[in-house]
């Protein structure tokens, strides 16, 4: 399969994302609703964000300049020590 090149199929697979993470969030809470799950269902929402962009913007921009990481498998390979080739 290659790349996605398309500027408007790759907005509307973010927004799909989006809406996808909302009738999913929407879905968890309507079936329990109460504080407690929504505010750790948020809490989990914010802490998967910021470690997706410590993945992929911290380590590439102030720990590893030299490493472009391609994805998570690249990411946990780094974490293990496991050196990849700079691009």
């Amino acid at each position: 399969m290659s790349d996605l090149k398309s500027k408007r199929l790759i907005l509307m697979k973010g927004w799909l994302f989006l809406l996808a993470g909302i009738l999913a969030g929407g879905l968890l809470l309507y079936e329990n609703l109460s504080w407690r799950n929504g505010t750790l269902l948020a809490v989990c929402v914010w802490c998967c964000c910021r470690f997706y962009y410590f993945m992929f913007y911290v380590i590439e921009h102030y720990v590893e300049s030299d490493f472009k990481y391609a994805g998570l498998w690249n990411f946990l390979k780094y974490s293990l020590g496991k050196k990849q080739q700079p691009k």
